[in-house]
């Protein structure tokens, strides 16, 4: 079993930064988790991703987040980052962290409980 907790969420001005945290907790069994991503939900609107890392390291964005948000992890600690820059408006949402394994393999998937992001104007 995996349990993913999320912190770091908040309320910041347009053009402010917030780092987001996801640590997974694996328990029960050798799970290795493969992939780890953030998506992010706004009211009203449908859950979509923000940004994933293999556990190869290799790295997508959404379009809409390129150049101001970066992803990280660190595999050691079975933790996820995600550092939020030049924040917008629009980027207010509920955010999700995601992980999958076991690796290699894509079995299980796992959701974080959010973190609320609020941008000011």
């Amino acid at each position: 079993q995996v349990q993913l907790v999320e912190s770091g969420g908040g309320l910041v001005q347009a053009g402010g930064s917030l780092r987001l945290s996801c640590a997974a907790a694996v328990s029960g069994t050798d799970f290795e988790i493969n992939n780890m991503a953030w998506f992010r939900q706004a009211p009203g609107k449908q859950r979509d991703l923000v940004a994933r890392i293999r556990s190869g390291g290799s790295i997508i964005y959404a379009d809409s987040v390129k150049g101001r948000f970066t992803i990280s992890r660190d595999n050691a600690k079975n933790t996820v980052y995600l550092q939020m820059n030049s924040l917008k408006p629009e980027d207010t949402a509920v955010y999700f962290c995601h992980a999958d394994g076991p690796r290699p393999l894509v079995l299980f998937d796992f959701w974080g409980q959010g973190t609320q992001v609020t941008v000011s104007s």
